[in-house]
């Protein structure tokens, strides 16, 4: 949910303003109104996370991707402990913050039973988490910190390889499968069988590593894309407004599907990669120079994208304690006025997070650790630059 305060792409901030917006319809579906409030809106919602994966995908990929062909060509290599850095100085101030809020003041986390504190310190609190604790929506951040603390490393020892960007499509493809054989295999072999499906689905698929990271490694290939297939990279973004109309149908017919039948076995098995694969299109269309989503800018999306990781680490218990209240005012949760009270107030709260501890934060970070490259003695002696394409 990487988000970054300089050179803004107004098409990466309409889509990043849609993913949280997706997000918060569906949380205030389950947990606040327990009714389709928003509509099919709030009901395909749970897919905006994914969106954040593709944008966070493509944006750190492009980061190391870019680095690490910069260091074969140049004098300035990729430096692990400063990408580490970088990256927690990102999403750990927030996080903890929030994290504290759930551990120190009860009536934050209001009878939900918060996971082990460790597991969150971790980041590995997604792993067999049981829906309805709290906190529970930080299982997206524990996938990506996971991805990310690999996704380096893998990188650079294939750049190390010879025939590295054969390898790289390979691993590409592999992981794409090898998600795909993994949700088959547990949805065959534990969700169909399991007396409660849905929970075990929750649970084994929906919040598991191993079957989330379609949407991320396809960000990545994108990445993999514009650094070593330029020529291939600037025929596609020269389409940029036909990558928005196939994006968007090929959105809606995955939608459709999922609202269909989201526990299903096609689904589960190749609905996320074909939703990585249509969100992969849109932001094609959103790096296209002068297409129509990088020109349109929408009002207040630049801000709501700066906020949205911010936002979506509040706004689902902040709208949870925000009902009683209203509800005591004659304001049920269905009521329009609940709805935009209870966005404003998670927007607002997001503002404040991000003013008060990630802004601070980044400058820290921009002003000790500011770029994720150090001088080289040498550039890299093997790698996918020398591997051809």
């Amino acid at each position: 949910m990487t988000t970054t305060t300089t050179a803004r792409n107004a098409g990466l901030d309409t889509l990043r303003a849609l993913a949280i917006a997706l997000v918060f319809a569906n949380h205030y579906m389950l947990f606040v109104s327990g009714a389709p409030t928003l509509g099919w809106f709030g009901e395909i919602g749970w897919s905006g996370v994914d969106l954040f994966f593709a944008l966070s995908g493509y944006l750190i990929g492009n980061q190391i991707l870019g680095a690490i062909r910069r260091g074969q060509q140049g004098t300035r290599r990729f430096s692990l402990p400063r990408f580490y850095a970088r990256r927690l100085l990102r999403t750990l101030p927030n996080f903890y913050v929030v994290l504290a809020l759930f551990a120190c003041w009860p009536y934050f986390r209001m009878e939900l039973v918060l996971p082990p504190l460790w597991q969150f310190l971790s980041f590995t609190q997604n792993i067999g988490l049981q829906a309805g604790t709290a906190f529970s929506h930080a299982w997206s951040l524990c996938v990506e910190e996971q991805f990310y603390f690999l996704l380096p490393a893998v990188a650079m020892l294939i750049a190390a390889c010879r025939k590295s960007l054969v390898l790289a499509w390979l691993a590409v493809a592999a992981a794409l499968i090898a998600g795909m054989l993994i949700r088959s295999y547990l949805w065959r072999n534990h969700v169909a069988v399991a007396p409660d499906g849905g929970r075990a689905f929750y649970t084994l698929i929906y919040y598991s590593s191993l079957c989330r990271f379609d949407e991320l490694v396809i960000g990545v290939a994108l990445a993999l894309l514009k650094n070593y297939h330029t020529a291939i990279w600037a025929r596609l973004t020269a389409h940029g407004n036909w990558m928005l109309l196939a994006g968007c149908a090929a959105l809606a017919l995955v939608w459709s599907h999922f609202l269909e039948n989201h526990y299903g076995y096609a689904m589960t098995v190749y609905g996320y990669p074909l939703l990585g694969l249509s969100y992969a299109l849109l932001l094609l269309a959103a790096l296209s120079p002068g297409a129509l989503l990088q020109k349109v800018r929408i009002p207040g999306a630049a801000s709501i994208a700066l906020w949205s990781y911010a936002i979506y680490l509040v706004h689902k218990t902040l709208c949870m304690l925000l009902r009683v209240p209203l509800q005591a005012q004659g304001w049920e949760p269905d009521h329009w006025a609940s709805v935009l009270l209870m966005a404003g107030a998670s927007v607002l709260a997001g503002c404040l997070l991000y003013q008060l501890v990630e802004r601070p934060f980044m400058a820290l970070r921009d002003r000790y650790v500011p770029s994720h490259e150090v001088q080289a003695v040498a550039p890299l002696a093997a790698g996918m630059e020398r591997s051809g394409a």
